[in-house]
């Protein structure tokens, strides 16, 4: 079965997809799109993150992520402070946080749904296998 491979990697692609449409929908009654909620979630888990470490956590450029973090400051939803030298921080305003709290139960649910048809025993092994499929990260290593 040498097209295996590819046929798994196609279903993975599939899904990412499926998720990303379904929370897409899902976020826009709370004028979030989903990279917004995507960069709120990451700042939640790493407060103080640098411009740099948050595109790499959304999957974007620096630049394209200094375009959103401008906009996202702008409607009050982050703010950005002097960290040492010249870099900057990021942090959740108290608007970005309660919105980031709100889109965390949208995606609990999108996400719920998707996965509905495993065990939590399936979903556990699904997790354990992606994981190790993906290995150390080559950032990281």
């Amino acid at each position: 079965m040498s097209d295996r491979p590819a046929e798994v990697g196609l279903a993975v692609k599939r899904l990412q997809y499926r998720h990303h449409c379904a929370l897409s929908r899902a976020l826009t009654p709370l004028g979030l799109s989903l990279v917004q909620w995507d960069t709120l979630r990451h700042l939640h888990r790493n407060p103080d993150a640098s411009l740099h470490e948050l595109a790499v956590l959304t999957f974007q450029t620096d630049q394209s992520f200094g375009s959103l973090a401008t906009r996202m400051a702008d409607r009050g939803l982050i703010e950005r402070v002097p960290g040492p030298g010249r870099a900057v921080r990021h942090r959740l305003t108290e608007e970005g946080a309660c919105l980031r709290a709100e889109g965390q139960v949208i995606a609990d649910g999108v996400l719920e749904s998707s996965f509905h048809h495993l065990s939590p025993a399936d979903l556990d092994r699904l997790g354990d296998l992606l994981n190790q499929a993906l290995g150390d990260d080559p950032v990281d290593a």
